[in-house]
Formats: structure tokens, sequence, C-alpha cells
């Protein structure tokens, strides 16, 4: 993103973006939180655990990736192995309500679910060399996005798992995937946007 401020502490409409990312999930159609655990970087450690969400706040010092970073905040969690954990992007601040719901109540028959959008797409599979190999049935193809859900005991023992056999996942469900759990899609819509790109920022921020 550039900028030299990490882009979940750069300003959106007033407050850092991950402070924003965390009040959508406050709002009165979403699904009550019984608290919330952020990850951050170290020198932002005493801000964020001052902020006043008026819920329980647990903060961990993110690691050097992603899955380090989960699970430290992972750990940090009360023991109660059959709540569900919906981890989210900091950097998604548009979570929508109803695929959330849906996705909440599907872990009643699966052990983890995520939101995804459907592919509208040609993907083309390439080789090593650039040669075109196969077109891909689009129809199978979804872009993963966040919540993705399954109870604290799934979590824990997923991440876990992963830390004993090395394996890094390039999101929080391939941890369940690789582990052969069964694993439910919702579909959410684009609105769910990840800002990766500097022009993601800019047409998305309130102004």
């Amino acid at each position: 993103m550039g900028g030299g401020v990490p882009k979940q502490f750069r300003d959106w409409g007033g407050v850092p973006l991950l402070r924003a990312t965390v009040q959508a999930f406050l709002a009165p159609d979403m699904p009550p939180l019984a608290g919330i655990a952020l990850s951050v970087p170290e020198d932002r450690v005493p801000e964020v655990a001052s902020w006043d969400l008026g819920l329980p706040i647990w903060v961990a010092v993110g690691g050097a990736t992603r899955q380090a970073s989960v699970a430290a905040v992972l750990a940090l969690l009360p023991p109660h192995p059959d709540a569900p954990v919906m981890i989210h992007d900091a950097v998604r601040p548009f979570p929508p309500a109803a695929p959330i719901h849906a996705a909440l109540a599907c872990l009643e028959h699966a052990d983890g679910c995520l939101l995804v959008e459907a592919s509208t797409d040609t993907l083309k599979r390439v080789d090593a060399a650039g040669w075109v190999v196969a077109t891909e049935p689009r129809e199978f193809i979804v872009r993963a996005q966040t919540p993705q859900i399954a109870r604290l005991s799934t979590w824990r023992r997923a991440f876990s798992w992963a830390s004993e056999n090395g394996f890094i996942g390039t999101d929080d469900a391939a941890l369940l995937e690789a582990m052969g759990l069964q694993i439910r899609v919702i579909d959410s819509p684009a609105s769910n946007l990840k800002l990766t790109t500097p022009e993601d920022w800019y047409r998305s921020s309130p102004h």
C-alpha cells in the first residue's frame, strides 16, 4: 500500500482502518460477539489495548507471518472449546451480515465455514514457461474471503498440527483442509473487499 504506515492503521473516516473493521462487526444486524482478539505490531499494542469497544478485548503481538499472528491470538482466548471463532482480515471493513449469520449456522454440520465470492473470470492454467496448459471450469472456482469460522478447539488443533508439520497455508481454512476436515462455503458479495492496493483504498474509502 505504501505511505509508511501499516494499512490497518491508516486513517479510515477518522479512525484507524483496523478499528473501523472491528466496529463494523458491532453493527446491530451482526451476530453478537463475546469478545475481540487482535494481533498487531508490538509498538501498537498499548494503543489498541486502550480501545473501548464495549466488550472484552485481547491483544497479541503479531508474528512473522499471518499464520503466526493468528496462532498468537488464538492462544489468548478463554478456554471455551465449542465457541465459534471468526478469523477476519483487518483490511476488510465491509463484512456482510447475512452471509456471516449463515456461516455461523453451518457449523452445526461442518468443521468449518468460510465466505467466498464466485469467480467471474476465465481462469487459465499455465506452465512455468508461460504457455497455456488448460482452461479451468470456473463454476467450481471461488475466491476465498473472510471471516473464516470454526470452533475454538478446531482452530487450535489445526494450528498445532500445522506447527508440528511445518505446514503454511495462504489462508486459515487451508489448515483445516490439510487435516482433511469438512469445510463449507457461503456465498458472499464482492463488496466484502480486501483493501490491497492504493486503487482499492481510494475507490472505497469514506470521504
